[in-house]
């Protein structure tokens, strides 16, 4: 079974290919390894994938479709998981064109490759941040979404309405997974545990955004890439029962279905931040301010759905997620 993972150098698409390759897959990944942040973190991901046969790296951006195209023909994939995009909320405020490029032409281009190339399943990156102004918690796929936020959520969920058309209109069954905040080893450094976990150690101040009053459903990476890799196994099928009118948003007479992925129990930020200071034995120093733009307040997933799809169960609470992520910085960065 041959797999495509895109955005292979990022994180979450580490960890995935990781999970592919001591599955026994022929794994093949991509990624642009832009600046977005820290190259050399990324570099260390793929140095580590890079040491099994099983693995193949093209350094490529999604927004080519020429280049994208030509790794589809070269090796015939059957999953593809696509994890590219241009993260981060705050980002995209001052910089748009780079969610532009990476999440609507970059996706869009990914749905051409899976068209021509006969993909058997497309399971894509979606994110909680869709939900937006919705207040109601938890939040669920059946919920509206059409109030973003922020333009990376406008763009995350542009990509499940494209995805949507290719499979009313090509029969490709695809799946977006709305990702509730991750976290773990080999995380993104422009993610809240990283940068309190990085600015405790050096005893700077961290920014406590809408006076600790946030609650966020950190879910840790590997609870996340087993969800991933479950559902990947369940392609969806044409249902030519289902009514716009009595169905859920998330599923479609199309070969489509949306579903969230999150550990479904949401968490105090002044909590986790208390876990990180006791994995570090040091108190932060902390300013409190108020909610930033483009932030909600909670996030909680009901992941129902998922779990009756897969049996997913998120396993690990956050004092031992934290604790896994502080011994890994420490040892990465020799602190």
């Amino acid at each position: 079974m041959r797999v495509l993972v895109t955005g292979a150098a990022g994180f979450v698409g580490a960890a995935v290919s990781q999970k592919y390759i001591n599955l026994g897959y022929e794994v093949v990944g991509v990624d642009n390894i832009n600046d977005y942040y820290d190259v050399n973190l990324k570099k260390a991901r793929l140095s580590h994938l890079n040491n099994y046969k099983n693995f193949n790296f093209y350094n490529v951006d999604i927004s080519c479709l020429d280049t994208l195209n030509s790794v589809f023909i070269k090796h015939s994939f059957e999953i593809v998981v696509h994890l590219a995009a241009q993260a981060g909320v705050r980002y995209s405020i001052d910089n748009p064109a780079a969610y532009a490029n990476s999440n609507l032409v970059g996706h869009l281009n990914i749905l051409e490759c899976c068209r021509h190339n006969k993909v058997a399943h497309l399971v894509y990156a979606s994110s909680s941040s869709v939900y937006g102004l919705n207040e109601k918690t938890p939040f669920e796929t059946a919920d509206s979404v059409d109030h973003p936020v922020s333009l990376y959520a406008a763009t995350k969920k542009s990509n499940e309405l494209m995805s949507h058309s290719y499979s009313h209109l090509y029969g490709i069954p695809t799946t977006g997974l709305r990702f509730f905040t991750v976290y773990g080893p080999w995380g993104r450094p422009d993610m809240a545990p990283f940068i309190f976990t990085k600015k405790i150690l050096n005893g700077e101040t961290i920014d406590i955004n809408n006076n600790g009053d946030m609650w966020r459903d950190f879910t840790y990476i590997d609870d996340i890439v087993e969800g991933v890799v479950r559902i990947a196994d369940v392609i969806p099928t044409r249902n030519d029962e289902w009514k716009v009118e009595t169905g859920t948003p998330a599923s479609s007479s199309a070969p489509y279905a949306v579903y969230n992925i999150g550990h479904g129990s949401p968490i105090n930020l002044m909590a986790f931040i208390s876990e990180i200071e006791d994995a570090l034995g040091i108190e932060a120093k902390k300013n409190y301010r108020e909610m930033q733009a483009g932030d909600v307040y909670k996030t909680y997933a009901d992941t129902s759905d998922l779990f009756e799809a897969t049996g997913y169960t998120p396993k690990v609470g956050v004092k031992e997620g934290v604790a896994a992520f502080v011994k890994w910085y420490k040892e990465f960065y020799n602190k």
